[in-house]
């Protein structure tokens, strides 16, 4: 048991080295890509990637070669990364407790309001150089393709994603028929052209907050239990530091460490040595 909490720390590093290669390489090969999604995501793989690295490599090392300075490296990152992830948690939970869809009666989709967002995404997404990244994301993902040929039937019948519904179509309150009344600001951003379509609309904007809100409740709830694991690994990862450190205490000269398990080793070690004192004097 004197070694367990060491070899534990061991494998899990080596299995979380092992893994942060393929999101580095994920990470680099988005880097070359002319994609605008994909370029999109390449920095947070990266580092996320070389931080697991980092951290995994000063763990393996300290747990498995007795390094007590490494493994204090480790858990000093550790700590910072648990802290780093709580706060992003209840960061992502208080940005998107607002918003949610609204139902449009005599249909199955709902449809989205900017304003009912917090004004931190409101402000990310109405940044027009922010959103010519979000808005090429879209067009080359080809969202609107699948819905160009839908019969108004299928309107009626058929459910939409949150961005097809305010990017790929006008508001279900517009009325072009009526040009003398007042309408919605984005029945005046439409266009049918594949290029232009709603995308410059509020409700295509709402829309993508839409999906960063669901997707950011999942991570949330993802964050929470990689904290709670992080938080066990940290707890073993004590336990490995402290013995490091005694071992560094009781072989500070580096004797034969098998004597801590067998106290006769420690006897046999020092009769040795003085046998082999007198014989050479």
């Amino acid at each position: 048991m004197y070694r367990f909490s060491n070899t534990v720390i061991g494998f899990l590093n080596l299995f979380t080295l092992l893994a942060s290669i393929p999101i580095i390489g994920a990470g680099l090969w988005m880097a070359k890509s002319s994609t605008t999604c994909e370029s999109f995501l390449q920095t947070p793989l990266l580092v996320i990637g070389f931080v697991i690295l980092i951290i995994s490599l000063a763990g393996f090392i300290g747990a498995c070669f007795n390094v007590a300075w490494a493994l204090w490296v480790y858990l000093l990152v550790m700590l910072f990364l648990i802290g780093a992830l709580m706060a992003l948690t209840v960061f992502g939970f208080v940005v998107t407790s607002q918003g949610g869809g609204h139902p449009v009666e005599g249909r199955v989709y709902r449809e989205y309001h900017l304003n009912d967002y917090s004004p931190w995404l409101r402000k990310r997404v109405e940044d027009p150089h922010y959103w010519m990244a979000i808005r090429n994301c879209i067009l080359s993902s080809k969202t609107c393709a699948s819905i160009v040929m839908w019969t108004p039937y299928d309107y009626l019948n058929k459910d939409l994603t949150p961005i097809q519904s305010g990017c790929c179509k006008p508001p279900t309150s517009c009325n072009y028929a009526a040009t003398t009344m007042a309408q919605d600001p984005d029945c005046y951003q439409w266009n049918n052209s594949p290029t232009m379509l709603c995308y410059q609309c509020d409700s295509c904007k709402a829309g993508v907050l839409e999906d960063v809100r669901r997707d950011w409740h999942k991570l949330s709830v993802l964050n929470i239990v990689m904290v709670v694991l992080l938080i066990g690994i940290y707890s073993i990862g004590c336990c490995a530091f402290q013995n490091t450190k005694r071992a560094e205490t009781d072989y500070p000269y580096g004797r034969n460490r098998m004597s801590k398990i067998h106290p006769r080793w420690d006897f046999h070690w020092w009769r040795w040595l003085n046998e082999r004192r007198h014989q050479l004097y």
